[in-house]
């Protein structure tokens, strides 16, 4: 492993990206210049998510228009800023990570991770080492605002993936009902239920 990653928060509230080596030393950074965020904003600022064999972390960063964007940190330091299309500027109660939000990287550098679209539902994505997006959304998996839903949001979220590409998390349904995924390297998706969980 080549250590471990999350973020900080300073005194002006502005979040910091971290890298912890297996031996101890604390390395920090920003994918953007922390000037262009709002001080005193809860969430504001840079967040490492996932690390790594290779010291490669991927994760956001949240800007002055409370939108997130996704950046990947190679191990000499160096930033790639992205966004997966479709990513927009989500409705006033939805605003808290609206945008890109990688959450797992694997060995070779491919980033799976959720994006909100401008109407406030989530989505999947899958972003290969080389740079290509690809968005999915699980069979069943509510696309539109649902008048009446209690789900915070609609939609897939990717939550974490294996070295072979494999993709787990959860999706949403229109009765606000929340269920488990699979989705293999080649794209196909499988959902399931725990034993006894609510469906409706």
């Amino acid at each position: 492993t080549a250590g471990i990653t999350g973020s900080w928060e300073d005194t002006s509230r502005v979040y910091h990206g971290f890298v912890r080596s297996t031996s101890g030393v604390f390395t920090s950074f920003d994918a953007f210049s922390p000037a262009t965020v709002n001080p005193g904003i809860e969430g504001y600022g840079t967040a490492g998510i996932a690390i790594n064999t290779a010291g490669t972390i991927t994760g956001r960063y949240e800007d002055a228009s409370d939108e997130s964007h996704g950046f990947v940190r190679a191990a000499d330091g160096s930033f790639t800023i992205f966004d997966v299309p479709g990513a927009g500027s989500c409705p006033g109660d939805k605003r808290s990570f609206c945008g890109t939000a990688p959450i797992a990287i694997d060995t070779a550098g491919d980033v799976a991770g959720t994006y909100i679209d401008g109407s406030g539902v989530i989505h999947g994505f899958l972003r290969s080492a080389s740079g290509t997006i690809t968005t999915f959304d699980a069979p069943g998996a509510a696309t539109t605002p649902v008048a009446g839903s209690t789900a915070f949001v609609l939609g897939t979220a990717g939550i974490s993936m294996d070295d072979s590409g494999n993709i787990a998390g959860t999706y949403v349904d229109a009765e606000s009902a929340e269920h488990a995924f699979l989705r293999i390297a080649n794209g196909t998706i499988t959902s399931f239920d725990a034993p006894g969980a609510g469906t409706t």
